[in-house]
């Protein structure tokens, strides 16, 4: 089975986002949408469903109208096909290759891709500057941009809240904790500073870790999961530190597969 964690470029009008939730069903397993970040998080569980979210935001969503922190390329931003369970890579390759070709020929949005070729920070670099395109017309979508699609193992997004902060602080704290497991910025959101994070190797380097390290350069408001998180990455923490690191059982990826599973037996 393959994840799908697209990242679309819209977190104010939660309307649409319900409308869309609404829409494709059962196989959202989770959403997470942020104001500043101006940015939607949907963990999806199959491929059609990340065709039908692609589309619908196409529709909807307007990039020449879009203000927020978090960089960006386009509407639908970022599509991670993620292996889980027996899949593999080299599958999450495929359905990412797939996946853009099919957004560069029936919707004429072109694709970067990554994944063992190239990282996303990269992409974010050098897109339409000295990089082109992998699938699609060599320049941006009126309206939607373009879309980074790539193929990655399991990474956990995680945020970090600081009291008392300055952005000076936040951009330091993420410099310093920064590294070959960890991709950080120092964000100001409003009057609150924010350190956020991509765990790209949890097994390695997980919440518990980075909230520690954190913990020794700034006073801490609050830590915050984006999405989901693995079982074993969870249960490996003590469960008397869950709760600090906005971590639960029903936040994993395998309880929200269960839901999901329970709900389409109910509708057989």
């Amino acid at each position: 089975m393959l994840e799908c964690v697209i990242n679309i470029s819209e977190g104010r009008r939660l309307d649409e986002i319900q409308k869309i939730r609404d829409h494709i069903g059962h196989d959202v397993l989770d959403i997470h949408s942020d104001f500043h970040h101006h940015r939607s998080v949907f963990t999806l569980a199959t491929t059609s469903a990340a065709r039908k979210l692609t589309e619908l935001s196409a529709e909807k969503f307007d990039l020449r109208q879009h203000q927020g922190v978090h960089p960006r390329v386009g509407i639908i931003d970022v599509v991670p096909f993620v292996p889980l369970d027996d899949s593999t890579m080299s599958d999450a390759v495929e359905a990412r290759d797939a996946f853009a070709e099919y957004a560069a020929h029936e919707l004429e949005i072109p694709s970067f891709v990554y994944g063992p070729e190239r990282d996303l920070p990269e992409i974010r670099k050098r897109a339409f500057i000295d990089l082109q395109p992998d699938f699609g017309p060599n320049h941006a979508h009126p309206t939607v941009g373009a879309i980074c699609v790539g193929a990655r193992q399991v990474l956990v997004a995680y945020n970090i809240w600081l009291k008392k902060a300055t952005i000076a602080d936040g951009k330091r704290i993420a410099r310093e904790i920064r590294s070959k497991q960890v991709r950080t910025l120092g964000l100001q959101l409003g009057e609150k500073v924010q350190v956020s994070m991509n765990l790209i190797a949890p097994d390695e380097v997980g919440p518990e870790f980075v909230f520690d390290e954190v913990a020794k350069r700034a006073e801490i408001s609050r830590a915050e999961l984006v999405g989901l998180v693995p079982a074993r990455v969870l249960t490996a923490i003590k469960k008397s530190r869950w709760a600090e690191l906005d971590l639960s059982s029903e936040k994993t990826i395998e309880s929200a597969l269960a839901r999901r599973n329970r709900a389409m037996q109910n509708l057989d």
